[in-house]
């Protein structure tokens, strides 16, 4: 789906009606909005054309988020051709995405960003992403594929993933969104704001909760609460001024807190029911912490030229208190979670002390408290310099960034016994004994990028340099205070130069050819000195059509990996390397296919009915022989796991002035758990899925929306992973309705 100022006709009118486009794109009815989304350091922005981009665009505005009201991202990317995603607790709240086939896990080998600045919690010393911004919150979701690598980093194989927050409305107004649905579903979403002669503001409160769709068996709560706060105050000088300035401070909070588990299900107890979970979950629960304050600056002057610059700070914490091991001594391996699961005969006491069918010996269970704590912080500038020199204009955009982060773990474990179908506190271990260490990073990125137009070409050379130092230090696992020896690592020591290409070709004034030329470079990460910097040489083409009502795009890509990095993490389900180790995958392809169509049928004129659907088709296989603890045992032509080949997405609707419906499915072809070839075994395999979303909404009058929507329509069972540990499941029917106020 690829929406812009101009939206494609077909699909706006099948998100939103033909007549609310204009208004709903902000979610404030009648208001034109202040731009203060910041264009230059945004992946793609709303002012832009699609046309005028170059390479693989697409973003997601207000009308394409507003209708299904996901909360959920990657329900929300399933709009989006080259999204590779791996489901995880069916809420999205700790995403597993990937692009164009570059891995999945924790959405660790790809930019994400908010409003243009890093949003992972440690971006280059810990990239995995354990906080992910409130997607239900957001007034729009940009992804950018290819060539956009020159702009968008460190991570650049893929490519980047921009969340834009709600913008300050022009004048006076706002909204309350109030829902309820299935499992004790609750959100509260509101936003209050306007503009005066020099000052502008914005409020915005996103609170959700439920009860889960799972279940254990004393009836805990398996779902999650969110409370997500936000605020903008905006300074800006009148518009005759010399040189038009604009100050804007942006600060947020998020408090989350998730009964979620990385524990899942034997083959045999999926089939019965794929939504209980097994006692030794009961306590699993994840609380985190996350702040934000973010200046920025912009100045525009007479001959065009303009200035971003943004300083920031995010903080992070979290404590992921869930299952981790089991006690054993006799060295058959069923002291591992995912063992015994999946030898169920051979681990047949382990598994009843999991199900709670049996009193376990004492302290058998043992949970972890993954406690981390994260700082990211930065400062960027962004100079663009349009000109013309003969027939060619030019916009020249050169941008710095210095950049800062670290993690910090300080972990310990409890043991508990099974008794009588739950647990009983046994005992803790010290704090620092399942982890004490400090991983930190700072890094200098530069890039030089023009867009050069002349007659009906656009070129778009452009150059990144990425300078990181990452250090890694170790304390022994009773020294909490760290007063004791310092076991330091290795200073990694990284820098790259990133060049690339765009070009784009108007072959027609309602067609454009378009593609590209670049490296991908994704950086190692602290303490493993074996571990070489993922490099690729990518390509692609690809041709976008518009007229009149009817929109298409398609886009091959193809990338050449020297080497590919694996990194061992508990959610990857690496048990036999140290979490945070990474190894080198030697050379490896992947190529595919991303593509997009949309038309919209006339009914006596009143009436819309949309089509439209996205296909994506990715082929990922190593080209070398090797063996280590990530990728385990892999033969040249082996291909990835967790990578489906096919991706499909089709929605039909029908709307005029005030209704709208729309029907939605979802397909996932079969993926393999492990690195492999030829068929796969059942008991290695994620089954292909077909998943129907249905969505309604009326309005009432000018301030008033009644909506619902179900997803998983006809309640699908299916599985979504094997990893961490056992079959995890899709979510089962949900509905949700409410009524949305606007003033």
């Amino acid at each position: 789906m690829t929406i812009y100022r101009k939206t494609t006709p077909a699909i706006a009118a099948l998100m939103v009606g033909a007549s609310s486009v204009s208004a709903a794109d902000h979610e404030i009815a009648g208001l034109e909005l202040v731009d203060i989304s910041m264009e230059r350091i945004q992946v793609i922005g709303k002012r832009t054309e699609r046309r005028d981009v170059i390479g693989s665009a697409t973003r997601l505005s207000a009308e394409d988020l507003r209708l299904f009201k996901y909360q959920d991202i990657n329900r929300a990317l399933r709009l989006v051709p080259g999204v590779n995603i791996q489901e995880e607790d069916g809420y999205g709240l700790r995403p597993n995405i990937g692009l164009r086939g570059t891995g999945v896990e924790r959405s660790a080998k790809i930019t994400l960003m908010e409003d243009g600045v890093l949003i992972a919690p440690a971006p280059y010393a810990a990239p995995s992403a354990y906080y992910f911004p409130t997607t239900g919150r957001m007034e729009a979701i940009e992804v950018r594929k290819g060539s956009a690598a020159v702009k968008f980093g460190p991570r650049s194989v893929g490519g980047a993933i921009n969340l834009v927050s709600r913008s300050i409305p022009e004048g006076f107004g706002g909204f309350a969104n109030l829902s309820i649905g299935q499992d004790g579903f609750r959100t509260l979403h509101s936003s209050v704001g306007g503009t005066g002669n020099n000052v502008a503001a914005v409020i915005e409160v996103f609170d959700s909760n439920n009860d889960g769709f799972k279940r254990l068996i004393n009836g805990a709560d398996t779902g999650f609460d969110i409370e997500d706060y936000l605020g903008k105050v905006r300074i800006f000088t009148d518009e005759n001024v010399p040189v038009p300035q604009a100050l804007e401070i942006k600060i947020s909070k998020t408090d989350g807190n998730s009964n979620e588990t990385y524990l899942g299900l034997t083959d045999a107890d999926f089939e019965a029911d794929p939504y209980q979970r097994y006692v030794a979950s009961e306590l699993d629960n994840i609380d985190s912490k996350h702040e934000q304050i973010q200046i920025t600056h912009e100045m525009a002057f007479e001959n065009g030229v303009q200035v971003v610059t943004t300083a920031y700070r995010t903080e992070f914490e979290r404590d992921w208190f869930k299952f981790n091991d089991l006690m054993n001594t006799i060295g058959d391996g069923c002291d591992k979670g995912q063992f015994v699961l999946e030898n169920p005969e051979a681990c047949a006491t382990e598994l009843s002390w999991l199900r709670g069918e049996a009193d376990s010996a004492e302290g058998a269970i043992r949970l972890r408290h993954n406690a981390r704590s994260y700082v990211s912080k930065g400062l960027q500038s962004l100079v663009a310099i349009p000109f013309t020199s003969g027939a060619m204009s030019h916009d020249v955009e050169i941008s710095l960034r210095y950049h800062e982060d670290y993690e910090d773990r300080l972990q310990y474990n409890e043991r508990y016994t099974v008794e009588n179908g739950s647990l009983v506190f046994s005992s803790k271990g010290d704090l620092g004994s399942a982890g004490n260490r400090v991983v930190s990073a700072d890094a200098w990125a530069f890039f030089v990028q023009d867009t050069i137009e002349f007659g009906r070409w656009t070129l778009v050379p452009g150059a990144r340099f990425e300078s990181i130092e990452l250090n890694r230090s170790d304390w022994a696992g009773n020294d909490p205070t760290r007063i004791g020896t310092e076991n330091t690592r290795e200073t990694t020591q990284v820098n790259t130069f990133v060049p690339g290409l765009g070009i784009s070709f108007d072959a027609h004034e309602n067609l454009t050819l378009t593609g590209g030329l670049f490296k991908g470079f994704n950086p190692p990460g602290a303490g493993s000195p074996d571990a070489q910097e993922e490099k690729s040489l990518n390509f692609e083409f690809g041709a976008i059509y518009d007229n009149n009502g009817a929109y298409f795009e398609g886009m091959v890509f193809y990338s050449d990996y020297s080497n590919i990095l694996g990194t061992c993490t508990a959610a990857a389900a690496c048990s036999n390397a140290e979490i945070g180790d990474q190894f080198n995958g030697g050379k490896a392809r992947i190529m595919g296919l991303e593509l997009v169509a949309g038309y919209t049928a006339e009914l006596d004129g009143v009436w819309q009915v949309p089509f439209y659907v996205n296909y994506t088709y990715t082929d990922a296989a190593f080209s070398t022989d090797f063996e280590d603890s990530f990728w385990g045992d892999v033969a040249e032509g082996d291909n990835f796991p967790y990578l489906s080949k096919h991706q499909l997405t089709m929605s039909a609707g029908i709307t005029n002035d005030a209704f709208n419906l729309v029907l939605q499915a979802n397909y996932v072809s079969a993926s393999r758990v492990e690195a492999g070839s030829g068929a796969i075994s059942q008991e290695g395999r994620i089954d292909n899925r077909m998943a129907f979303d249905l969505a309604a909404y009326y309005q009432i009058t000018d301030e008033i929306t009644a909506f619902a929507t179900v997803d998983n329509l006809f309640d699908k069972e299916y599985s979504v992973a094997r990893r961490p540990i056992g079959l995890r499941p899709g979510k089962s029917r949900t509905w949700i309705s409410g009524m949305k106020f606007t003033f």
